[in-house]
């Protein structure tokens, strides 16, 4: 028997909510932007008035403005409104299964294959969700009805807003072959264009490449790439619970100034890691490895990661780790905006481990000591009690980044 998943998108979710909170606006042009002055003046989201206007998500204020001047800008988003509405739309998609895998706030994966005997074919399942949506929290969903994750994921973007689809294995190259390859789940930027430059612009283009010269192009990316343009991934869902694991730490800054140099962003990213290892140490974690996200001038993203050869619960060797990756991709032909450091593939404290003949581990140690009895002192007296020489005199961050939270329950 063929899986039956589902993908549940909240359309155009937080200009969504603004508009149900705020009926008044319901029929106007809206977008949901950043704060100006900490430069997130942006926008975030925007409905679809705002985007017959051609207004886009990414771009300035004043440019959607440009495109559209009767534009009502949400420049103080209900954040806290936006997760409430994804905890409940949640607890209503595990109502009808235990297989509900979130994508962001917006979006799930729900597998509804043991649930057809219960609440019926898995198109009805998806009307009677998006009926129930629609009369419980004034928004709506699309939903894509497919026997895999990557096939369902494209049905919800078909059609919009309120909408289901059904690909199925009898439709799907008659559905899917002749859209942009950039519209099949894994295709980046950078992915898109390589593929655009050997003239592979449609999934079908993709699905009838030879899997090894995608290999070569791409890595093992181009092998799992021309899986799902085939229809053959068969990711699972992950149940719900097993998600409330912790599987990364990490922390971003949106500078106030661009980036124009490496010192900078040292400093940036010292002290993003000081969060991060403070959260580490909170949590009992180790990170077995470091992740670096860049959006430049031009607000295009690049994303680069590693593994360490020993597990690091240091503020200082995750910056450094983090640093060392980015000077050793990065070229420098743009300036930078945004900046996030994680901590990834994270382990136990005492997870044993196989410690290299020239590592020097005593050293970690002691830095690792030395760390933790800054974040003591400034958890006992006031934050920056103690601090790096280095970020003393950062001018960057917005005020809200400069203070350090020790809140944490230890």
């Amino acid at each position: 028997m063929d899986r039956a998943i589902l993908h549940c998108d909240m359309n155009n979710f937080y200009a969504s909510v603004e508009c149900m909170l705020d009926p008044s606006i319901k029929d106007k042009p809206v977008a949901v932007c950043g704060n100006v002055k900490e430069r997130h003046g942006i926008v975030l989201a925007k409905n679809y008035p705002a985007k017959y206007k051609g207004v886009k998500t990414g771009e300035a204020i004043w440019q959607a403005k440009n495109k559209c001047p009767d534009l009502v800008v949400i420049d103080k988003p209900h954040f806290d409104q936006y997760e409430k509405y994804s905890r409940l739309a949640k607890k209503m998609y595990k109502e009808y299964t235990d297989m509900v895998e979130p994508m962001g706030l917006d979006e799930c994966w729900l597998d509804v294959t043991k649930s057809v005997k219960l609440f019926g074919k898995p198109e009805k399942i998806a009307d009677t969700l998006r009926e129930r949506v629609k009369k419980e929290f004034g928004l709506t969903i699309s939903v894509g009805v497919s026997f895999n994750k990557t096939f369902a994921k494209l049905g919800s973007d078909m059609k919009k807003p309120d909408a289901t689809t059904v690909i199925t294995r009898e439709n799907f190259k008659t559905l899917i072959w002749n859209l942009p390859v950039s519209d099949l789940l894994g295709v980046g930027r950078k992915t898109n264009e390589v593929l655009k430059r050997y003239f592979i612009n449609t999934i079908g283009d993709l699905a009838n490449e030879k899997p090894e010269r995608l290999e070569y192009l791409l890595g093992k990316n181009g092998v799992a790439l021309y899986y799902a343009a085939n229809g053959l991934e068969d990711d699972i869902v992950q149940k719900y619970n097993e998600l409330e694991e912790v599987k990364s730490i990490s922390h971003g800054i949106t500078t106030t100034k661009d980036l124009k140099n490496n010192d900078e962003v040292w400093k940036t990213m010292l002290e993003l890691s000081q969060e991060i290892a403070l959260k580490l140490r909170s949590k009992g974690l180790r990170a077995g490895g470091v992740m670096v996200s860049i959006r430049d001038e031009n607000l295009q993203w690049e994303q680069y990661q590693e593994r360490f050869k020993t597990s690091e619960q240091s503020a200082i060797n995750i910056a450094k780790a983090a640093f060392n990756l980015f000077t050793s991709r990065y070229d420098w032909s743009r300036l930078i905006r945004t900046v996030t450091v994680g901590a990834i593939n994270l382990i136990e404290e005492g997870t044993p481990e196989q410690i290299g003949i020239f590592d020097n581990n005593e050293r970690k140690e002691k830095i690792e000591k030395a760390e933790k009895c800054m974040e003591d002192l400034n958890i006992r007296f006031g934050t920056d009690i103690v601090k790096n020489a280095s970020i003393m005199e950062v001018e960057n961050l917005p005020n809200a980044r400069r203070r350090i939270k020790y809140d944490i329950k230890k």
